[in-house]
């Protein structure tokens, strides 16, 4: 069986241009499939919150300083900043730069919209604003609000001689609010968005 060629250390340029970026920009490490190859990994970290050109323009930058003679192709081998995201080696630059600016824009609730859409429907990440709720630091606390925010006083629903007796499960209400919100957890908590 083919084993890949064990790449050489990364060169320098690379892990520079990577610690020039601020640790919340979403970033992609392009490298060189020719260099890849050729046994060593030559690529560079480049900031997604950028336009198309100017994406392509830095991975034609990376493939200029390739030692090998013809370097044309590119995968993404490593992202970051992207939270639940996944993107694929071949990713389209289009959509890197529309998912890097929006999360630059809007944070990391702008890749949990986009996760939630799935890379079929990224035609509709110009919605997030219009379907993004909040961020709560769990379920129940967005179940809470959103009975506050309708006007419901539980309390206020049952007789008071009986009220002793009657208990409201918010956390089955938060459970079930799934099926009507899209919910997407985080080291921080949970964002909500209308669903689609």
């Amino acid at each position: 069986m083919n084993q890949p060629p064990t790449p050489e250390r990364p060169d320098e340029g690379a892990l520079e241009d990577k610690e020039t970026l601020s640790e919340d920009d979403p970033r992609i490490y392009v490298a060189s499939l020719a260099d890849y190859n050729a046994g060593r990994l030559h690529g560079a970290w480049i900031n997604a919150n950028q336009e198309p050109e100017e994406l392509r323009e830095a991975i034609t930058e990376m493939l200029a300083k390739s030692k090998e003679p013809i370097a044309e192709e590119w995968a993404i081998h490593d992202y970051e900043g992207f939270g639940p995201l996944r993107l694929s080696e071949y990713e389209s630059i289009e959509h890197v730069a529309q998912l890097g600016q929006g999360i630059a824009e809007h944070g990391l609730a702008f890749a949990h919209w986009a996760d939630y859409l799935g890379s079929s429907q990224w035609g509709y990440l110009d919605n997030f604003e219009d379907n993004l709720l909040g961020h709560w630091t769990s379920t129940t606390e967005f179940a809470e609000w959103l009975l506050d925010d309708m006007g419901v006083d539980i309390e206020s629903l049952v007789d008071e001689r009986f009220q002793a007796y009657v208990t409201f499960d918010v956390d089955a209400f938060a459970r079930d609010l799934s099926f009507d919100f899209y919910i997407s957890e985080d080291g921080e908590g949970v964002y909500v968005f209308e669903a689609t």
